[in-house]
């Protein structure tokens, strides 16, 4: 029995219709160096989708590497309640100047979802301890993903994750999110001035009162297909936010530490959140963790004698985990003293004129958009209506597939195939990956 046999005797792989894998049976990875893993049979692969967005600069990078097998011979776990440890108290210090301005208090956990559903809860508590216990709902964009568990899923939007559940989520106001390529405004995300906010202001105007908070992915929705929207949207929120009292939640898990050009998705815009969830990019893909940044204000609003009852009353076993900690602050010392935003900030623009160059034209291209070395490509049946390939025929499967089959990995979403590259991708790597991207998608629409 081969290794790919024996884990599917005994796995179930996240996210997939495990029939499939009778076609095409998991590829099992013996070792991971830089942008590439290798397989047991020694075949290469590039991972240009950062293994979920998480892996930032690459597998066994040797700082993060050396920061883990340090601390491992210290102290591997504590309880997180009423202990504490060297590790966590730096992350947060080193985190209190690099996040937007206001963020000073730091809850951790151990995933993006957990962080999601502290973030809900914190903001739920935070109205009923100062006085508004009526504003017990939830905002969210339409197309929205910010994980899994319940309440996360809740305020997600995309019915491939969520449809099933819907009886056990719960009730919250949708507002339509942007979608640039589609404008139903005809304008374009570079120049406008977000006129779809007005979906914002009229659910604001109808349901503020009853909002606790409003959770978005800042200026990337990466689950509906990496649509990107302009920061003027974040600028609007933010002042329609403060009008109103409702909290606003940044999902910074897949736009954080570099990801879009900025340390920070809200950075582009020059506001804050009042409340930003943090992992994936954390701990460089290295360990499971996570953190829920909130304000003073907040923070304050819990705060009391024991018995007033205003503790936040959540936990987590992992909860600041001293490996984690160690993996995180080996990625700020990186992004901090090895230039790698610099870099990647050329590399982007590399990368998104060679994707410009090789699908120029293409009749099923329908955009090519990127925000920092983000980039995605939308496949299209009609160039001219935008209207998208019959999802029955998994067009963006077949091309992950073939990708995979030279040596790419892909992982599209649906009809969007798209780049999310570690941070130190280089151009000879960029350009192998275009070129076998390329080459699968003639390979299944045609050239």
């Amino acid at each position: 029995m081969d290794w790919a046999q024996r884990d599917l005797k005994h796995i179930w792989h996240p996210c997939s219709q495990m029939k499939d894998y009778e076609e095409m049976p998991p590829i099992v990875i013996e070792y991971g160096k830089g942008v590439y893993l290798y397989d047991k049979n020694g075949k290469e692969y590039i991972d240009i989708i950062s293994s979920w967005w998480c892996n930032l600069l690459g597998h066994c990078y040797p700082k993060i590497n050396e920061a883990i097998k340090f601390q491992l011979d210290k102290l591997e776990h504590v309880i997180f309640a009423n202990f504490s440890h060297e590790p966590a108290i730096r992350l947060c210090e080193e985190l209190s100047l690099i996040l937007p301005n206001g963020l000073t208090k730091f809850n951790f956990s151990d995933n993006g979802s957990a962080s999601v559903e502290c973030a809900l809860k914190m903001s739920f508590q935070y109205q009923y301890q100062t006085g508004h216990p009526e504003r017990t709902r939830f905002m969210c964009l339409s197309d929205g993903y910010h994980g899994e568990t319940i309440g996360a899923l809740s305020v997600g939007g995309l019915d491939l994750y969520s449809k099933i559940y819907k009886p056990m989520l719960m009730d919250v106001i949708r507002i339509e999110a942007p979608d640039c390529y589609r404008c139903r405004y005809g304008k374009n995300r570079d120049d406008c001035n977000a006129e779809c906010f007005e979906y914002a202001q009229k659910s604001f105007e109808k349901y503020a009162k009853q909002t606790c908070a409003i959770i978005i992915e800042p200026l990337l929705q990466g689950s509906a297909g990496m649509r990107i929207y302009p920061a003027v949207y974040l600028k609007k929120l933010r002042k329609l936010c403060d009008e109103y009292g409702v909290l606003l939640i940044a999902d910074e898990i897949a736009t954080g530490f570099g990801r879009t050009g900025k340390m920070f998705a809200f950075e582009h815009a020059n506001v804050s959140p009042d409340i930003m969830c943090l992992s994936k990019g954390l701990t460089g893909g290295y360990m499971p963790m996570a953190i829920t940044a909130v304000t003073d204000e907040i923070y304050n609003a819990f705060y009391a004698d024991y018995n007033e009852g205003k503790a936040f009353m959540h936990s987590h076993t992992y909860s600041g985990n001293p490996l984690g900690c160690s993996a995180a602050l080996a990625v700020l010392d990186v992004l901090k003293n090895d230039a790698v935003l610099e870099n990647a900030s050329r590399r982007a623009k590399y990368l998104n004129s060679k994707l410009n160059e090789v699908f120029a034209g293409h009749k099923n291209v329908g955009e090519i958009r990127s925000i920092g070395l983000i980039n995605a490509v939308e496949l299209v049946k009609d160039k001219n209506s935008k209207e998208s390939f019959d999802s029955k025929l998994r067009i963006g499967y077949q091309i992950y597939k073939k990708a995979l089959s030279m040596g790419l990995i892909l992982r599209p979403l649906g009809n969007v195939i798209y780049f999310n590259p570690p941070l130190i991708i280089n151009e000879e790597e960029i350009d192998k990956a275009v070129n076998i991207c390329k080459e699968a998608v003639f390979s299944v629409v045609g050239r």
